[in-house]
């Protein structure tokens, strides 16, 4: 009768093994699969914002809204303004430098331009005079966190784009165009197009982790089984 109890305990252990083992397979699985239902929809995203990045430009918007006009392609002319801050900023293979932002007037209305990147060192073109064509998108760049330190407003050096921060500090409208090409062109600063680059999108390698642990989960809750299995053998 021992024996009768003990392979019924032994049963009753084994299968609670494999319900176990089984139910955590399926868990991964199944968040390997929601990574990879995310990742089509954040390429599906990305192909919409790179499509309306690249399209024709259009005027600057009369009213413009961050909700409606993000990434919005636009040609303007105007002027810049006498004054400028330089953001903190480095690029592969160069270095350090700053990106270049200055008010830019449009008739009676002003705004900001990204002018693009200048290394440490060179030193910044006298503002140009006459008409200045800017063509860019509008964008609102999410760069701040609570680490972001306030400017350094004695070298005149920013740490982040923050539209409404700068919109303040000149007096402008809270608008920022990424100039992708100005025209008379600007010695030593160079414009730095927008696009999709800074834009997390690792849900691929969430999904190649999760179904690597379902594999790990499985082999190891084989091994275990086949380990319960043995010593249920050799006490009976």
């Amino acid at each position: 009768m021992c024996v009768f109890i003990n392979r019924g305990l032994n049963l009753g252990r084994l299968a609670f093994i494999l319900i176990v083992a089984l139910s955590g397979t399926v868990v991964l699985l199944s968040l390997g699969k929601w990574q990879l239902d995310r990742l089509t929809w954040k390429d599906a995203v990305l192909d919409k914002i790179n499509s309306r990045i690249i399209g024709f430009p259009k005027p600057l918007p009369a009213k413009v809204s961050e909700q409606i006009d993000k990434y919005l392609p636009v040609l303007i002319d105007g002027q810049y303004g006498s004054k400028y801050v330089r953001v903190l900023a480095s690029r592969k293979h160069i270095g350090a430098g700053y990106r270049i932002i200055s008010p830019f007037l449009i008739q009676d209305r002003k705004i900001l331009v990204d002018r693009g990147f200048i290394k440490i060192g060179d030193p910044m073109p006298s503002t140009r005079e006459g008409v200045i064509k800017v063509k860019g998108n509008l964008h609102w760049p999410e760069e701040i966190d609570a680490f972001t330190p306030g400017p350094d407003l004695n070298n005149n050096i920013w740490f982040a784009r923050d539209v409404q921060a700068l919109s303040e500090h000149f007096g402008t409208e809270p608008t920022l165009v990424i100039a992708s090409e100005i025209t008379p062109s600007e010695a030593k600063i160079e414009p730095l197009p927008i696009n999709t680059a800074s834009i997390p999108n690792d849900h691929l390698q969430y999904a190649i982790t999760w179904f690597s642990l379902a594999i790990v989960w499985t082999f190891m809750s084989i091994t275990f089984l086949w380990r319960t299995r043995s010593k249920s053998k050799g006490i009976n």
